[in-house]
């Protein structure tokens, strides 16, 4: 397999859990940055952690954090574009910071299906889960353009590419994200 960097999505603002920033907040225990790490690390040559707020923090970690350089939180296309610019792999897989229960065999799925595609998806039933990709680095110059043009969804930018969906029906619930305050309690 070739070499995969790892990018941790942290880079956004938590407003629906009241302004926080979410991979920092606690879950049985450890941040759930800390959760999603753990799982990601044993799948990846490198760990790069995309962060807009609390560099220092995410730094404590033992990755090195890079900030979008599109400015304005424009959302997880901006931090895929700083992951990959810092990325030193020709493959990266994106997870954020708020999936503490990603799938342990999620990489090699993904890289199983890539193939001649641009970009592998994790899916389950009727839902893709774009944050959570493998993308050849390949496509950072594609993905500058589709910013600097005012691109900011991500459905959109995927489909200019050669995309293929990976099922992952079989670990649905790894892809429960923990967006308010409420998910993280029931976690």
């Amino acid at each position: 397999m070739d070499g995969v960097s790892g990018i941790v999505l942290a880079g956004g603002q938590g407003r629906r859990m009241g302004g926080v920033d979410k991979g920092l907040q606690p879950l049985h225990g450890k941040p759930m940055v800390a959760w999603a790490l753990e799982r990601l690390a044993p799948q990846v040559d490198e760990i790069i952690v995309n962060a807009n707020q609390n560099l220092e923090t995410y730094a404590s970690f033992g990755h090195r954090v890079v900030a979008d350089a599109v400015g304005g939180f424009a959302g997880p296309l901006a931090g895929l574009h700083a992951g990959l610019t810092a990325a030193s792999h020709p493959l990266a897989v994106t997870v954020p910071c708020d999936s503490p229960f990603l799938p342990l065999d999620l990489v090699a799925r993904l890289h199983t299906a890539l193939g001649e595609n641009d970009l592998a998806v994790a899916k389950t039933g009727d839902q893709p889960h774009p944050v959570f990709s493998l993308v050849r680095r390949s496509v950072l110059d594609h993905l500058g353009a589709f910013l600097g043009d005012g691109g900011r969804k991500i459905d959109a930018w995927y489909a200019s590419l050669k995309v293929v969906e990976v099922r992952f029906d079989d670990q649905a619930d790894a892809f429960r994200n923990i967006n308010t305050r409420e998910e993280l309690k029931d976690a």
